[in-house]
């Protein structure tokens, strides 16, 4: 004798239960997305709005010296120069340092 064949519409138990985990798996992916860009979205303009950049009018570099490259901490400014030397200014524009790079050993 042989069973009859289960409707074409229905899956077996085992199978609906998977797939209720799958769309809670993906209603949950989703929501985690969108909190996650809402947060980097709401979070990064009070962040760059807090950040202290104020930099002084001009910083005043030693006689035939040229920038190359410029970075700042919580309390100085960092200015490269092309001849090797990296140079430390104070917030409003004072040098408080000079550090000579030694050549690379090859």
């Amino acid at each position: 004798m042989q069973q009859a064949p289960q409707p074409e519409g229905r899956l077996p138990p085992s199978l609906r239960f998977l797939k209720g985990l799958v769309i809670v798996l993906m209603l949950t992916l989703i929501v985690g997305v969108i909190t996650v860009v809402s947060v980097i979205v709401t979070r990064m303009p009070t962040s760059l709005a807090t950040a202290d950049l104020a930099l002084p009018e001009s910083l005043a570099l030693p006689e035939g010296t040229r920038a190359e490259a410029f970075t700042q901490g919580r309390d100085w400014l960092g200015v490269v120069t092309e001849d090797g030397r990296i140079l430390i200014f104070e917030r409003d524009g004072r040098l408080r340092q000079e550090v000579k790079l030694a050549p690379a050993q090859p």
